[in-house]
């Protein structure tokens, strides 16, 4: 065989986008991966290596969070009908609990533990009890949320997590280096681990400085409700089960239930909060309260933040775009049609090749299923009054590209430089309104089906 054959084949197998196989950070994203980081107290976390899929011999595959005091918890899951089972049983233990008393949330990487039937809910229950019996005395209902990630159908290697566990709970940390290790034991196809901490105050208590901290993980199977990613956060503030929830829920809404890469919706998606209220203060108690409020903005925030970096990770992804549609009827009329764009392969192919072909971004907004309640005298949807364009994030003028639902003359050269760039916003302006939903995506390239046409090798 001549070289210059053997030389094809090889060329084709290089990644430009995709986890390096070495484990190493590509250096486009090492600026995302932080140095340090504020992390709340009373947690303790950990990233252990079990080897759960037989390739991966050095890199730790099992994360385990703690209190030293129990937390309240509050998570969202996927909607998918093929729940896997440790979504089961981890809703099973907040619902026994009602979201009260937990202690810990321990997690795989490396196989789903999906569609795995009742050898599955076991391994997962058996995940749980292991952690609780770490802790003394052992909690009773378990107090451990489990979580798994990796390959579907196909059962864990649940002895050799099962041995590694004490390992897990021996090497507690609070440092910023373990927290790293965690957030890089819960990633699968990821380039990098996603951590993020940041501090803030609520009004009733202006002194006293509470902290939160999240991990996430997610390249591909991204779409809502959720993706195929975890979530994980903890913070140090007062907040009970029952306020908690509808502050996650609210908070994932617009954030990582607004995030798509692929639009495939996994079977283990789980963003879970804890909060031991160790930083002191008043308990929340009132969603109306300012502190309540204060709170789902720093929430938000935060989660808005994570999720991007699960876009920004996509699998093959080279851009990261925001889906910004504003001037609408009704917030879910303005989500469902950014949504619609985000998922669109014609206009994330269009970006990939850096094509101003704006007529897809408005096929897909004329396509869209717009079902909300609004006086019937206002359409969602008017062709006259709908405006396209790209936006800069240098800061410099937007490029218009349909103005009251007329085509503008686009300058070709002026468009290839924005879709050169690694960020750009799409604005679409409904004129029906005055409500805005924003939704954060990415584009497709060759390199996500070299991804995903050898996952399980």
């Amino acid at each position: 065989m001549s070289l210059k054959r053997l030389q094809r084949p090889l060329a084709m197998q290089i990644r430009n986008y995709s986890a390096p196989v070495d484990g190493s950070i590509p250096p486009s994203k090492r600026k995302y991966v932080p140095n340090s980081g504020t992390y709340p107290q009373g947690f303790q976390v950990s990233g252990t290596h079990v080897g759960v899929k037989p390739s991966n011999t050095r890199f730790p595959d099992l994360a385990l969070i703690t209190s030293a005091t129990p937390c309240s918890g509050a998570a969202v899951f996927t909607k998918n009908k093929f729940q896997a089972a440790p979504v089961t049983v981890s809703r099973e233990t907040l619902q026994k609990r009602s979201g009260e008393g937990l202690h810990a949330i321990v997690i795989n990487s490396g196989c789903a533990n999906a569609v795995t039937g009742k050898g599955g809910l076991e391994d997962a229950v058996s995940m749980g009890s292991a952690v609780d019996a770490c802790f003394e005395p052992p909690p009773s209902p378990s107090s451990t949320l489990v979580m798994s990630t990796g390959v579907i159908g196909q059962r864990l290697p649940i002895a050799k997590i099962l041995a590694r566990i004490p390992t897990a709970y021996g090497t507690l940390s609070d440092t910023h280096s373990s927290w790293l290790a965690t957030a890089r034991a819960i990633c699968t196809t990821d380039t990098f681990p996603k951590l993020l901490s940041t501090t803030f105050s609520l009004p009733s208590t202006p002194s006293t400085t509470f902290s939160l901290a999240g991990m996430t993980k997610g390249a591909g199977m991204i779409y809502p409700n959720m993706a195929t990613l975890l979530g994980i956060m903890c913070t140090d503030a007062p907040i009970p089960a029952s306020i908690l929830q509808p502050l996650l829920t609210h908070a994932v809404d617009r954030s990582f239930n607004a995030i798509s890469i692929d639009g495939d919706m996994s079977t283990n998606d789980t963003v879970a909060l804890l909060a031991n209220g160790a930083a002191g203060g008043s308990p929340i108690t009132s969603l109306s309260s300012p502190d309540a409020q204060k709170m789902q903005e720093v929430l938000t925030s935060f989660t808005q933040s994570l999720a991007q970096l699960v876009v920004r990770d996509g699998e093959g992804a080279t851009k990261f775009v925001h889906v910004r549609v504003c001037n609408a009827a009704s917030f879910p009329d303005a989500k469902a049609i950014a949504s619609t764009i985000a998922q669109s392969n014609l206009v994330k192919t269009a970006l990939y090749g850096k094509d101003a072909n704006w007529g897809r971004i408005l096929c897909a907004v004329g396509y869209t299923d717009v079902g909300s309640i609004v006086p019937q005298d206002v359409a969602s949807i008017v062709p006259e009054r709908t405006n396209v364009s790209f936006v800069p994030v240098d800061g410099s003028a937007e490029l218009k590209l349909l103005m009251h639902g007329e085509p503008q003359a686009v300058d070709e050269e002026r468009a290839k430089v924005i879709l050169e760039a690694e960020d750009l916003e799409i604005r679409v302006d409904l004129g029906t309104g005055k409500e805005e939903a924003s939704y954060w995506t990415c584009d497709f390239s060759h390199e996500y089906v070299t991804i995903n046409a050898d996952y399980r090798t």
